[in-house]
């Protein structure tokens, strides 16, 4: 997406007011404090660990890493949305025509307070939105299931309900790592303005048979 106007919230919570910034650079997250939740579990490990991997996500081109912020200035959330690597399954779709939301975590001592849900908003608040197929691959084996105390079914369901207000379906596809185990889901937005034809493509490159490339296709 071409427009990178950083946006800023606040959103109240049970647990205190948090402030959900979209399109941070890497100098603005490199202020705030990374909550130490975010870290090596028992039975899990955070997406990110350490906040100079969110410095490092920032800097690729069109990426969008949306923070929630406490009121002390830590970060106890974040979201990460980018265009698909060269090579994989859903670049094939054509330029900048498919974004992935590679992250979504909140803190465990943040959670059930609609920090998830506001950092979504954040996400998609871009008007190009409406332009694209954004999509999330959910993998059960990054699953939070103890810190949560669901089972993978459960949290399969929570995450589909989180998802499914802001425009999100389940579609069926043959990818591997998605077809590996019955709890993995995909789950993608179409924008209104995607065209019929673009549409029936990501319907055909779900189970592997490649559309022909669109006029403005990327080389990379």
């Amino acid at each position: 997406m071409t427009d990178t106007q950083q946006k800023k919230i606040g959103r109240p919570t049970a647990k205190g007011k948090v402030r959900i910034v979209s399109h941070c650079t890497p100098e603005e997250i490199r202020k705030y404090l990374f909550d130490r939740q975010f870290a090596t579990h028992a039975r899990y490990k955070s997406l990110y660990t350490k906040r100079e991997s969110l410095e490092e996500k920032a800097l690729q081109s069109g990426t969008n890493v949306t923070l929630a912020l406490s009121g002390e200035g830590r970060i106890i959330g974040f979201g990460v949305m980018a265009y698909p690597e060269p090579g994989e399954r859903w670049s094939q779709l054509g330029c900048h025509l498919m974004m992935e939301i590679k992250a979504i975590e909140v803190s465990r001592n943040w959670r059930s307070a609609g920090v998830a849900r506001g950092i979504i908003e954040q996400m998609l608040s871009d008007p190009q939105v409406e332009d694209i197929i954004v999509y999330m691959v959910g993998y059960s084996w990054t699953w939070d299931l103890e810190g949560t105390g669901k089972s993978a079914s459960e949290y399969r369901r929570m995450l589909f309900n989180l998802f499914e207000p802001y425009g999100f379906n389940e579609y069926e596809t043959n990818e591997p790592n998605i077809y590996l185990k019955p709890e993995n889901m995909l789950l993608a937005r179409i924008g209104k303005n995607v065209t019929p034809e673009r549409q029936k493509d990501f319907k055909w490159l779900r189970f592997n048979i490649y559309p022909d490339p669109p006029a403005d296709s990327c080389v990379f």
